[in-house]
């Protein structure tokens, strides 16, 4: 595969450090989950990918216990130290504390820490559900706290579903000093015509805000495939809406991994970003993912 990529979205992990991936299965948005009930190590990722190009990565938090949230950074900190992979972090900070300066402080010694996220997304079925509640990303103290992002010069990736999306434009529009990544596109749940035209007029609404970009990732995550036609439509509805250049490309693995082998999901994303032209390509797999996130 030819051209350069900055992967915006992947996964290691321990899986002793994941409580989520140590207790009982639960529903979850990607279906059944055994096989990823292990440890998925840099070296299993590298293997994974070679031969697709990529040559940077964001390494994108995976819900270790909340009171480890600096534990979770600094080990992949030394695993970038000690491989040269990752070559950005999106760390975890809980932005429904009092006061989440103090976390930021600790995770701010870190070099390769870019951004945090905390899990907002919000749907009518429970299974989907992953906040407390769908207006929990404009919660006073949510509000707040990503207020403090910008003295930080950190980003903030912002994980909804369409019918929080107009919350989601209050909190995006009220920082403009700030960088938020929606996660997974909006998280396009299924090709129904209802479905499709809440999501897009979701994304319609948070790209009023220009400080908003958005992850082509995760894009199998409910039809639990590889969709070379999914990714083509989502990708084509996400360039009309916001532009190739507040697009990136994220792998999304290992839960794709779930589904897919690495070749076979990028082959599907170059061939939706290929017709768009070379412009585009360049955005979606190099360009905007290297603004927002500066990898090393």
């Amino acid at each position: 595969m030819t051209g350069k990529v900055i992967d915006s979205h992947f996964h290691i992990w321990r899986q002793q450090d994941l409580p989520w991936l140590s207790g009982p299965m639960v529903p979850r948005i990607f279906g059944p989950y055994e096989p990823i009930r292990r440890d998925y190590p840099i070296e299993e990722f590298l293997a994974d990918q070679n031969g697709s190009g990529v040559t940077k990565t964001v390494y994108v938090q995976t819900n270790w216990a909340k009171e480890d949230f600096e534990k979770e950074v600094a080990w992949v900190q030394r695993t970038a130290e000690e491989t040269g992979w990752p070559h950005a972090i999106v760390g975890y900070a809980d932005m429904t504390a009092d006061d989440v300066r103090p976390q930021f402080d600790r995770l701010k010694q870190y070099p390769l820490l870019r951004g945090v996220r905390m899990q907002f997304h919000w749907h009518e079925t429970p299974q989907f559900r992953f906040a407390a509640s769908a207006d929990q990303v404009i919660d006073p103290k949510v509000r707040r706290n990503v207020a403090r992002l910008k003295d930080y010069g950190l980003s903030f990736d912002l994980q909804l579903f369409p019918g929080q999306m107009k919350d989601g434009l209050a909190l995006v529009g009220e920082n403009p000093g700030t960088d938020f990544v929606l996660t997974h596109t909006g998280m396009l749940t299924d090709m129904r015509a209802d479905t499709v035209e809440r999501w897009r007029e979701g994304l319609s609404t948070l790209a009023a805000a220009p400080n908003l970009y958005a992850k082509l990732s995760g894009l199998g995550t409910f039809a639990h495939r590889n969709d070379p036609v999914l990714i083509g439509f989502i990708y084509d509805s996400a360039i009309a809406i916001l532009g190739s250049e507040r697009l990136m490309f994220g792998s999304n693995f290992p839960i794709e991994k779930l589904w897919t082998d690495h070749a076979s999901m990028i082959a599907g994303h170059r061939s939706a970003a290929a017709r768009h032209g070379r412009r585009a390509e360049a955005d979606i797999f190099w360009n905007t993912a290297e603004k927002v996130y500066r990898p090393v």
